[in-house]
């Protein structure tokens, strides 16, 4: 799965409203929990078992074309085509 994110310690977000959970199990095993709206279907947040103390945004949700860009990028091979990352970025390998 390919997506921008930006994540956030656990201790510094706020979470309000309703939201229904979707574990899925990753590539590497772990599992990766997604909190979405119920209504609409949007993931809102996810978390990584791994890290639970870091909670992930899809960048989408903020609805801000000036967010700023990425500074690190993984599983780029799983990108559309025409998705592009910026030259500074740092990458997996």
């Amino acid at each position: 799965m390919f997506g921008a994110q930006a994540r956030f310690p656990r201790a510094d977000v706020t979470t309000q409203g309703r939201s229904t959970e979707y574990v899925r199990t990753a590539d590497s095993g772990s599992r990766v929990h997604f909190r979405f709206c119920p209504q609409c279907g949007a993931t809102v947040y996810y978390w990584l078992a791994p890290a639970p103390d870091i909670i992930a945004v899809p960048v989408g949700a903020f609805a801000d074309p000036k967010f700023p860009a990425p500074r690190f990028s993984v599983y780029e091979s799983r990108r559309h085509a025409w998705a592009e990352i910026p030259g500074e970025v740092e990458h997996s390998t």
